[in-house]
């Protein structure tokens, strides 16, 4: 769906999340459908361009796994399903890169049963947002070659 979503179609968030949805990423905490919609909204509103490039999907049922297996996911409904997805996000900013392509590698932890109730995305911030950001950029390149070097 992520593929094709785009600030005209994004009442059909609804039909993939449920309404106590909890959007995590290394960014933001999002809790609730209508705060979602509206991230998503102000984000349509400041990019040239997003797409993503799917690379690989791994779902677990947990229905499967005992309590004691499954640690940390314990609260998980008895139905419930995880999913993660492998992704390549390319979006253009006209603030950042000089509005060129920017690609960062990604990873979506879901859990669902009927909705997706827990989004959780991992991703490198700094190679998303504060790498392209002209002065900042320079300064966290250069930190990173150093510390490559040693």
């Amino acid at each position: 769906m992520y593929q094709h979503l785009n600030s005209d179609n994004l009442h059909l968030l609804g039909s993939l999340y449920r309404d106590d949805i909890c959007f995590i990423d290394p960014l933001h905490q999002i809790n609730g459908i209508n705060d979602l919609t509206q991230y998503f909204a102000g984000m349509y509103a400041n990019i040239i361009s997003i797409n993503f490039t799917i690379a690989q999907i791994a779902v677990i049922d947990h229905r499967y796994h005992n309590k004691e297996e499954q640690g940390a996911d314990k609260h998980l409904p008895p139905n419930a399903q995880q999913a993660h997805v492998f992704w390549t996000m390319h979006y253009q900013h006209p603030k950042l890169n000089e509005g060129q392509v920017i690609s960062v590698d990604g990873m979506s932890q879901l859990f669902y049963t009927d909705k997706i109730y827990r989004h959780r995305d991992y991703f490198d911030a700094g190679a998303m947002l504060y790498e392209q950001l002209p002065l900042f950029g320079r300064v966290i390149r250069y930190v990173k070659n150093r510390i490559a070097i040693s």
